[in-house]
């Protein structure tokens, strides 16, 4: 994925991905202060951590923005602690947004069960981000959707209620935007390793191939992102 040059950003999204940096860091500042971290407030009261189970048990859902997200871990061969898969399901969604259609024998959700997986975010055993990263379809069992839908729906991602952590939903609501840039670097490399995959393997279903998880991903660092931010709204002034 080439470098994100934040100097090219419109200044409106700029802005917007300001804001954003400014809650990250305002949810880190509030748990610092219980000596807790977003992995820790996702766990909490959760029992033990089994790998591939979903925490919060149940998953966290906006009944409002139709926004959804969980904390697995399953890829321990990396070096990260876990990861949050962030999706916008069906009624979040314009009309005009639709999956493409099924294209293998798999079955993929259908009517009011229709879900778009925005973006990965890997955490360290310290409870901070390390990686973004896409995945293909069957890891999360979503719909596939083109690559511009599921730019213009990580807009329409936000947990907006208090349950089960205030901070987490407002720092993963905060981190979807203010990495934008990079979710949309990620989603068109996504689509480029999905067709370079398919020419090279015309007799699997590329969406169901269980060799082919990571789709793509990069090392993300928030306060080298909000410096950047600021030094381009600054050269943009």
């Amino acid at each position: 994925m080439n470098k994100i040059e934040l100097e090219d950003i419109p200044l409106e999204r700029l802005q917007k991905m300001a804001a954003a940096g400014a809650e990250v860091l305002e949810c880190y500042r509030v748990l610092q202060k219980a000596d807790a971290n977003i992995v820790g407030e996702i766990l909490r009261e959760q029992g033990t951590f089994y790998e591939w189970d979903h925490y919060p048990k149940g998953d966290i859902f906006d009944n409002e923005t139709h926004s959804q997200y969980y904390y697995h871990a399953h890829r321990s061969e990396t070096g990260e602690h876990g990861h949050f898969h962030t999706f916008v399901r069906r009624d979040g969604m314009p009309e005009i947004i639709q999956p493409i259609a099924q294209t293998g024998e798999e079955e993929w959700p259908t009517g009011d069960d229709v879900i778009c997986h925005v973006i990965a975010i890997s955490m360290d055993k310290h409870g901070f981000p390390t990686h973004l990263f896409t995945t293909n379809r069957w890891v999360t069992g979503e719909n596939w959707f083109n690559g511009s839908d599921v730019v213009a729906l990580a807009d329409r991602f936000i947990i907006d209620h208090a349950g089960p952590s205030w901070p987490v939903n407002r720092w993963l609501t905060a981190m979807v935007a203010l990495f934008q840039p990079q979710i949309a670097a990620l989603v068109e490399a996504r689509d480029t390793a999905i067709a370079a995959h398919r020419e090279g393997h015309p007799d699997i279903d590329t969406f169901e191939d269980r060799d082919f998880e990571v789709t793509s991903i990069v090392k993300i660092d928030v306060d080298d992102q909000i410096a950047g931010v600021s030094r381009a709204l600054a050269g943009s002034s």
